[in-house]
């Protein structure tokens, strides 16, 4: 059992539970920690507790004869005057303790049934009358029980009635045994049985039961079933951060745009302004993330290769970046990889500050840059947008202090924060393995805290902290939220967009490790699901898709402007779906294009394009659909008619063979059978028959049936007879051509 599970069994917290196993030598590490049988029965018996014992109602009566002491003791030597006080009415104690039973309900009240017998011994007859009837009362409140000491009627063998109140929650992992459920709900495995029988099934006690019984069956006796989490569910819901605990962090920060803008030299100018002054002799080590200290507090930078590694990491569910500088020469202007930047940032919902560099050139011209990013939305505060844009130059250092102040405004306002005292969790930015130190992976610390000697789950690999390095090249001893470290002590190299997570227990670690690894091999052998336009309607139909994100790439920019001005007009026609083009540009499709569509389950149209093998196998592999058309019409058409649900796949159909119909003989059970002779090629059992009467087809149906005499065959061959029966009620007459075809679906692509 889990420290998890004992702690909602005893009603308290996991953390308080697992005070109190400390407190009793027992060892756990988290709640998800397993305890054995003796370390659970040791827990149960030390932190049970014990019942409120309520008073009961003939104690107080003799209390003040004992506590009378000597002053009583005379008052209880003449037993002989008791006795025959007791003699003359031996039927009226009986009868009142009757009366008692009947219509007094616990505790009973002493003073309600005085005798006159013995007037001075208040406190004698008490006792006697009370102590017959109590023990009756809460040892049977049934209303139909009779006065004397009723014997235990047969119980009426029905399931126990659903208890009043709000069901209570059961988890289960299925299927589930009888025996297994019973224990579960704490009832007797044969009223299990019984209502089963109830239900006409018939199951033993260690029958394994779906979902769907046991779900209903357990909802019978008042308890909701839900599936058990998984250990990766459970890992989960353990390790949220707690907002009480929560601090303000730092922002990561992603520079992109086109290529020559100037990223890497803004990148380097940030470093030698504010990181390379405090370390004598530069920069001793590049590990693609560094962050920066500033009077108002850190900024976290990611120096990864463009946007593609942007939009790879979110592929892989590694949405790192807070906020991404999008870096435009002023003396170049908006250029493809620019605008391809800036649809990634969109499509991942990022922020965007935009660095106007190379302000020092004397052809730099910073209003047009402002003017050509209108065009993509971005625009800037002084022209009444919500895009922040700063000039800088990475030569003179011009505007970087701003564009640092600008980055920490913006992280204010998105109110990012961070619980630095739990596990630590995070994502690889990028792993290697060198020669002399190992595999060395960057991570990013999102939550909590990296400490070495910490456990790591990373992707399917498990590792213990050896050591960890910062962007200075200085060895830490922890790591907290929002900071890059490399990481020694991975057995092997990850991959870049792992999530990592500190496990406490080094076993349950490699547990999910295993489960990871199990379960990653079915799926590398599988291509990602992502749609298709043969899928769109369907999507559409169920509810399953809102919007249709498109990636246009066209020859020229004329003819991309007329497919984008269809596509939107087909989109205002259109109602139940919404159409987002996250990228339009002109050119071959590229690697980033169908990086971008991964990450945004996007699919790619061209016109006029070409494609690279090597992209064409990556939009297999990440299971991108991509369509290159010839004609514009086409184009449009073919996305119109897979909303419309009009694009049905082409339906090839192959002869396979002919039969004649020689007799017709009526089976009461099965209809009308076809006696035939098969006279060309053969007929098997899955191929829609077209019936031929003089030169017309007259029907079409599927084969119900086929019998060569008294079996059934999946096919006939030439020359032979055989009965065929067809679907739904066909109009077959003697002399008609039975013709078989094959029929297969070859989706439409026109490539």
């Amino acid at each position: 059992m889990r420290v998890s599970e004992l702690a909602k069994a005893l009603n308290m917290p996991s953390k308080e539970l697992l005070e109190k196993l400390k407190t009793l030598r027992i060892a756990a590490k988290s709640p998800l920690s397993t305890l054995d049988a003796d370390a659970v029965n040791r827990a149960r018996k030390a932190l049970k507790k014990p019942p409120v014992k309520k008073p009961s109602a003939a104690r107080p009566a003799v209390s003040p004869a004992r506590a009378a002491g000597p002053a009583a003791r005379p008052a209880a030597k003449p037993a002989a005057a008791r006795a025959a006080a007791a003699k003359p009415s031996p039927a009226k104690p009986s009868a009142a303790s009757a009366t008692a039973t009947k219509t007094i309900e616990p505790p009973a009240r002493p003073a309600a049934q005085p005798t006159a017998a013995a007037p001075k011994l208040h406190a004698a007859p008490a006792p006697k009358v009370e102590r017959p009837a109590a023990p009756p009362l809460p040892a049977k409140p049934k209303p139909h029980a009779v006065p004397a000491p009723p014997a235990p009627a047969p119980a009426p063998v029905e399931a126990p009635p659903v208890p009043a109140g709000p069901p209570t929650r059961l988890e289960l992992k299925f299927p589930v045994t009888v025996k297994d459920l019973a224990s579960k709900m704490d009832v007797k495995a044969s009223d299990l049985i019984k209502r089963l029988m109830q239900q006409k099934i018939f199951a033993s006690i260690v029958q394994p039961l779906d979902e769907q019984t046991a779900t209903g069956l357990a909802r019978t006796f008042g308890f909701e079933v839900a599936p058990q989490p998984t250990l990766e569910q459970q890992l989960q819901q353990a390790y949220q951060p707690d907002p009480a605990k929560t601090v303000l962090r730092a922002p990561v920060v992603t520079f992109m745009g086109h290529v020559d803008h100037g990223k890497t030299s803004l990148l380097d100018a940030i470093r030698e302004a504010k990181v390379a002054e405090k370390e004598a002799g530069g920069i001793t080590q590049h590990i693609g993330a560094y962050e920066v200290q500033l009077e108002k507090g850190r900024v976290t930078f990611l120096d990864t290769p463009g946007h593609e590694a942007f939009s790879a990491l979110r592929a892989r569910g590694a949405n790192v970046t807070d906020v991404v500088v999008l870096v435009v020469a002023a003396d170049d202007g908006v250029m493809p990889q620019t605008v391809e930047a800036i649809n990634h940032a969109k499509a991942a919902d990022v922020p965007i500050v935009v660095a106007i560099n190379k302000m020092d050139k004397p052809e730099a011209n910073p209003q047009k840059v402002k003017q050509q990013l209108t065009q993509y939305g971005l625009v800037g505060e002084e022209w009444g947008g919500k895009t922040i844009m700063v000039p800088v130059s990475a030569r003179t250092q011009q505007g970087i202090d701003e564009l640092l102040e600008m980055l920490l405004l913006e992280a204010e306002l998105l109110e990012l924060k961070a619980d630095p005292t739990m596990p630590a969790q995070g994502a690889v930015i990028e792993a290697k393995q060198t020669k002399d130190r190992g595999p060395i992976v960057t991570v990013l610390v999102q939550q909590g805290t990296l400490r070495i000697g910490d456990t790591v789950l990373m992707g399917h690999l498990v590792g213990r902290v050896r050591a960890m390095v910062d962007d200075r090249g200085h060895r830490i001893k922890e790591a907290g939220p929002a900071r890059p470290v490399e990481v020694l002590g991975l057995p092997e190299v990850p991959q870049a967009g792992d999530r990592f997570l500190v496990v406490t227990d080094e076993k349950l670690a490699r547990q999910l490790a295993e489960q990871r690894l199990e379960q990653r091999g079915p799926r590398a052998a599988a291509h990602p699901k992502r749609i298709t336009l043969e899928e769109l309607h369907q999507r559409i139909t169920e509810g399953q898709l809102k919007d249709l994100r498109l990636i246009v790439k066209a020859d020229v920019q004329g003819s991309l402007e007329a497919i984008v001005q269809s596509l939107e007009k087909l989109d205002t026609e259109k109602t139940e779906v919404q159409f987002r083009i996250l990228h339009v540009a002109v050119g071959d499709i590229t690697e980033s294009d169908v990086i971008l569509a991964a990450a945004s389950d996007a699919i790619i149209v061209g016109f006029h394009v070409g494609i690279e093998p090597k992209v064409q196998v990556l939009a297999a592999t990440e299971g991108v659909d991509v369509h290159i058309y010839q004609i514009i019409y086409e184009l449009v058409g073919a996305i119109k008619a897979a909303i419309e649900g009009l694009l049905e796949p082409t339906i090839e159909e192959t002869f396979v063979g002919r039969a004649e119909v020689r007799k017709l003989f009526q089976v009461s059970r099965s209809g009308l059978v076809a006696g035939c002779m098969v006279t060309k090629g053969f007929i098997r059992r899955d191929c829609v028959i077209h019936v031929i009467r003089g030169r017309e087809r007259v029907a079409q149906a599927e084969i119900a049936g086929l019998k060569r005499l008294k079996d059934d065959v999946r096919e006939i061959q030439e020359g032979l007879e055989c009965g065929i029966l067809l679907a739904g009620n066909s109009d077959v007459q003697v002399g008609d051509l039975l013709e078989a075809w094959e029929q297969r679906k070859v989706a439409r692509k026109l490539a």
